[in-house]
């Protein structure tokens, strides 16, 4: 009996040029693994500007997106996907730019029903001049993702964090600047427009930070959250209100805060294109619904198959996410 993607070439995009090169070069190797014990051909592409000559000459019959971040999660590697007429995982163009854009996934949801935070955006010097908003509040880049270039500005603070006008500083002129909200962070995986379940994740570092995601040990993960029902279904709601009101496709990851004191539930953001590494949300929850790692790479390559219309893989499986609740 042969292997579900038996015959099949996946072109696997991985590394890429944003400043989540490294953990998209693990979700590569852990998803280029799972296609390969699945029987298909994978070719590992770390994307840089040759790109579509690179997929030109190797010809693929799909693309598994395992990029992170600028140019590979923003819409412009799905643009020259679009332009090769090739199929590829995950959110297209317009919601993959939409959800990458801080600013402007914030309206866009909050106009759909999203309850997201108040702020707004900054540029960075003026943000490093002075509090644009008392305190406690965070600053996070407008277009970055793994919580790179985050910080928390702590009641009390002097003033802000003079690192925003450092000449190490590579994240943009514009900062999103928004309230804190105290409480837990949650995290509600989307497939196939449906939410598999809620995560609380308890960090070991001071907050979520890049060292907290994706280093061993770095945050503990409990999965169903343990808060009140309303809250867990509410989660669930925000979710996959959000993640259709970006327009995305696929698998989506939506980060959340929750103050368990006030009652306040207030969706961050939207991740286009899910950490796929061994401490990955995403693949947690799959797992959580009886999803394995092979059965949920396959699902994605099957659903960039689909929209593709480019035939060929048999659907082994219903959508993970169909059953979620």
């Amino acid at each position: 009996m042969s292997l579900p993607l038996s015959g099949h070439h996946v072109a696997l995009l991985l590394g890429g040029l944003s400043s989540e090169r490294e953990v998209s070069l693990s979700s590569g190797k852990e998803c280029g693994a799972a296609l390969e014990r699945l029987g298909a051909k994978v070719s590992y592409v770390d994307a840089g500007r040759d790109l579509a000559q690179v997929l030109t000459a190797l010809k693929p019959d799909v693309v598994f997106n395992a990029l992170h971040g600028e140019w590979g999660e923003d819409g412009c590697v799905q643009g020259i996907l679009e332009t090769l007429q090739v199929p590829y995982t995950h959110s297209g163009v317009l919601a993959s730019a939409l959800a990458m854009d801080k600013a402007k996934a914030k309206a866009v949801m909050a106009a759909a029903g999203v309850t997201v935070p108040g702020g707004g955006l900054f540029n960075r010097h003026v943000a490093a001049a002075d509090h644009v908003m008392a305190p406690p509040y965070v600053i996070k880049p407008n277009a970055e993702g793994s919580s790179v270039g985050v910080f928390i500005v702590r009641e009390g603070a002097n003033r802000p964090p003079q690192e925003l006008v450092s000449p190490q500083w590579t994240f943009g002129e514009e900062v999103m600047i928004e309230p804190y909200i105290r409480g837990r962070e949650l995290a509600v995986a989307v497939m196939d427009g449906k939410a598999l379940s809620v995560t609380d994740i308890i960090p070991q570092t001071e907050f979520y930070d890049y060292e907290a995601k994706y280093a061993a040990g770095g945050s503990v993960h409990v999965v169903p959250a343990e808060i009140p029902k309303h809250a867990f279904e509410k989660a669930l709601e925000l979710s996959e209100l959000a993640h259709a009101a970006l327009g995305c496709r696929g698998v989506t990851r939506s980060d959340l805060r929750y103050d368990d004191i006030n009652d306040i539930l207030v969706l961050l953001e939207v991740n286009t294109q899910p950490g796929m590494t061994p401490t990955s949300l995403a693949p947690e929850q799959a797992a959580h619904k009886g999803v394995d790692f092979e059965r949920l790479v396959l699902w994605i390559t099957e659903d960039a198959y689909a929209r593709g219309d480019a035939g060929g893989v048999a659907s082994s499986s219903e959508a993970p996410g169909q059953n979620a609740r």
